[in-house]
């Protein structure tokens, strides 16, 4: 959400943007309706009237999160946890002698057997290029021994993304520091000002400033918060964001000249470069940094109809938590093993909001996404925020296999579409592909819940992709007997169509949906469950496509 500030952080841009807009889309606006209240949600009350009307029982769906982990003492999540019902709590034993011990709601592949928890790590490039400089610096292609002619061009791939011109230089990064160091000093001043400590966008657009010192400091701020469609949001989430942000570009700017630290060898002490060494990590699935995973799994799931803070898009479904993602870039071992124990312990979908620009490891994720599809398992996927095709861009973790030819049948990718009360039907930041981008679902400004009991807006393909997990959840709750295949066949055909050309993210250019995205279309659930209904002893399909139905047990959680 934040990549798009480089460019407009200098202080004449605090006055440039117009604040005509009136109009803002409500908290929770992704499960609304088009035509009954006017936002291009997806439908939620819709699809459960069906529901009620058809007179459906649900069966219990468990979805595994593969994320930074979760709060799982959160009011709206911790009732549907997944339990592991072979394992006793707390006893320090692996009752169910599958090598982890205590996993009883899921397992932390980025901890150590001591307890401690990884939480920043490199990003992928820094560790590629550092891992083969003595190997490759200096040489050029004609001199490499053709068998490794694929290593030595991702190492060159990862030093041009390190060194070349496409990334910030250390002007830019000081510029980037030094904005904000300035914005910071706004939101000191703002804080007196308003003699409060958390504010929202809102509250200070409605604030007449009466110095003008406070002014500048209110146009500095609120200016960025409206140009990156975070108005609503308060001045915390809003300063804690950004210098997540700013963190990531100086671990960039470090890479240039020092190899990375390798935080994860010193706390989790695998063998790293063998995949089958899988009985590392520990039970510690909330660990320090768990506000992403928290959000996202409030999408999929937080208890609805409960009167607590927002409700998730399915209604009976208990969520696996697999710790493996840092700030920083994922590991391939880490995504592999975590999509490995998601099937063998009875997840019936993966959510994953995560990517990186290189995939060292790919075949071990490539094996796991074969796993997956072996076993009825769906993956849903993020897209990216990049703002770019992926068609032509590399994004990892792809569904073309290593070998260029084959693609997993199982897997859906997902952009990340708006509103036109918040920022436009196109998230302006979401990667988009006819190819490789199967359907477009809300991500901007989308209310889930946060640690501590705490609830609030975040954005990002992160935030789209377990909202179709989630309609894929409550699909296959009310007709179990669907296959993998046919939920991603149901989630992509039922995607409705915009009736208007979009804006193709990080251009000017108007486009169809259909130019950006495989279904050309944004998910819908009263749509999904809709044709659900209709693929029961009436639909044929080709045996390549959508195999005959097949019940899958999976464990009680």
């Amino acid at each position: 959400m934040y990549k798009t500030l480089l460019a407009i952080l200098i202080p004449v841009l605090s006055f440039f943007y117009s604040t005509a807009q009136k109009e803002t889309a409500p908290n929770g606006w992704h499960l609304l309706d088009k035509e009954a209240d006017g936002f291009y949600g997806v439908s939620a009350q819709k699809a459960y009237d069906f529901i009620a009307a058809k007179k459906l029982k649900s069966k219990t769906v468990v979805v595994a999160l593969i994320d930074t982990g979760i709060d799982t003492l959160h009011e709206d999540l911790k009732s549907i946890l997944w339990t592991n019902p072979r394992e006793i709590p707390g006893n320090g034993i692996d009752d169910d002698k599958n090598g982890y011990v205590d996993d009883v709601h899921g397992w932390n592949f980025l901890g150590g057997k001591d307890g401690r928890n990884v939480k920043e790590d490199s990003r992928e490039e820094a560790r590629i290029y550092y891992s083969l400089k003595a190997k490759y610096q200096g040489k050029e292609p004609e001199d490499i021994d053709p068998a490794h002619v694929a290593e030595y061009n991702t190492w060159y791939k990862a030093k041009a993304k390190i060194m070349g011109d496409d990334e910030p230089n250390g002007i830019d990064f000081l510029v980037l520091k030094k904005s904000f160091n300035g914005l910071q000093r706004s939101d000191s001043i703002l804080k007196v000002a308003l003699t409060k400590e958390i504010y929202t966008g809102k509250e200070l657009e409605a604030y007449m400033a009466k110095t003008d010192i406070v002014r500048r400091a209110k146009n500095s701020l609120l200016s960025l918060m409206k140009l990156n469609n975070q108005v609503e949001e308060t001045n915390k989430d809003f300063m804690d964001g950004f210098e997540e942000y700013v963190t990531d570009e100086e671990r960039k700017e470090a890479a240039r000249n020092n190899a990375p630290q390798n935080f994860r060898a010193l706390i989790v002490q695998d063998d790293e470069s063998n995949v089958n060494d899988r009985n590392y990590g520990n039970n510690d699935i909330m660990a320090s940094y768990s506000m992403h995973g928290t959000h996202c799994a409030g999408i999929i799931g937080a208890v609805r109809n409960n009167g607590k803070g927002m409700d998730g898009i399915a209604d009976n479904v208990r969520i696996m938590v697999l710790r493996a993602v840092p700030e920083g870039d994922e590991h391939d071992k880490d995504i592999a093993n975590a999509i490995r124990y998601a099937v063998d312990n009875g997840a019936q979908i993966i959510s994953m909001s995560f990517g990186k620009d290189f995939s060292p490891n790919k075949q071990w994720v490539d094996d796991a996404f074969r796993y997956a599809e072996s076993k009825n398992v769906l993956l849903v996927k993020a897209s990216g925020n990049d703002g770019e095709n992926i068609d032509v861009k590399e994004s990892y973790p792809s569904t073309t296999y290593l070998n260029g030819k084959d693609r997993a049948g199982n897997v859906i990718t997902v952009g990340a579409s708006g509103d036109p009360k918040n920022g436009g039907l196109m998230a302006y930041f979401s990667n988009y592909g006819k190819r490789e981008v199967d359907v477009f679902a809300p991500g901007v400004k989308i209310y889930s819940t946060m640690p501590g009991n705490n609830y609030g807006n975040q954005g990002g393909t992160s935030m789209a992709c377990p909202l179709v997990a989630g309609i894929a959840a409550l699909t296959l709750e009310y007709f179990p007997t669907l296959t993998a295949k046919q939920l991603k066949y149901i989630i992509e055909k039922s995607a409705q169509l915009p009736p208007y050309k979009v804006i193709k993210p990080g251009t000017d250019e108007m486009v169809n949906l259909s130019d950006i995205c495989k279904s050309g279309g944004i998910v819908n659930a009263y749509e999904a469950v809709k044709l659900a209904a209709t693929l029961k002893g009436e639909y044929k399909q080709p045996k390549e496509i959508l195999p005959k139905p097949k019940l899958v047990k999976s464990k009680k959680g």
